[in-house]
């Protein structure tokens, strides 16, 4: 079975359903995260050091599986020379 013939047959499911819409947040800000990364050329462990954190933060925020505080938002984001941008879609 390949990837999306099974991912058509996990959509089916409602459970599936719901818990992908509930971590979309975290999935956005994961992407963004990583996209960002590349494009300085820089490695979880360069930003960390810069955002005085630890590498195992930045992954745990690169694969969606922490709650990030908007200041540690803040840090990663001056850690990459940038921003943080947060906004409502209504």
């Amino acid at each position: 079975m390949n990837w999306e013939t099974y991912e058509k047959k996990l959509l089916k499911n409602k459970e599936f359903r719901r818990i992908v819409k509930e971590s979309e947040p975290e999935y956005q800000l994961a992407r963004s995260l990583i996209a960002a990364r590349i494009k300085q050329k820089m490695t979880q462990a360069e930003i960390a050091k810069r955002a005085k954190t630890n590498q195992a933060s930045i992954s745990r925020l690169e694969t969606g599986t922490s709650r990030p505080s908007m200041s540690f938002l803040e840090r990663i984001a001056a850690a990459l020379g940038g921003r943080l941008m947060v906004r409502f879609e209504v």
